[in-house]
């Protein structure tokens, strides 16, 4: 399984960003990705993920509602849209895949980076006022 992120970068206060992570080797449907972020000196977070197998998203309280996570399968792509950036917005940025049959366990949380079996290599957002 291979997961590479794009879309990082240099993003104003107030400001959109729009992720990317293509993965390869896996089948997209059978999959769930998540994103998750790291600043300099803090935890990594779970933002939100979706699962290919049915659509179902989740959202982390930090980001929801400002925040949409989609899936095109046609391009094995998913995309993390975030709308009006703030200062806090700074991190790495990294997509992270587990089998959708993971999912259904009932301990299974999308925000613990260690219910995720694959990761991406990062890309860096930088915000700016």
């Amino acid at each position: 399984v291979q997961l590479v992120e794009s879309g990082g970068g240099s993003v104003q206060v107030g400001g959109s960003l729009r992720l990317s992570c293509v993965a390869s080797g896996l089948v997209f449907e059978d999959y769930a990705i998540g994103w998750f972020r790291q600043a300099p000196g803090e935890e990594r977070e779970g933002l939100a993920c979706i699962d290919n197998s049915d659509g179902q998203t989740y959202y982390a309280n930090s980001i929801r509602g400002r925040s949409t996570i989609t899936s095109d399968s046609a391009l094995n792509t998913v995309y993390l849209e975030l709308d009006r950036v703030e200062r806090g917005d700074a991190a790495v940025y990294t997509c992270a895949a587990v089998p959708s049959l993971h999912t259904s366990i009932i301990s299974w949380d999308f925000e613990a980076d260690v219910d995720y079996t694959d990761w991406g290599q990062g890309t860096q957002v930088t915000v700016s006022s």
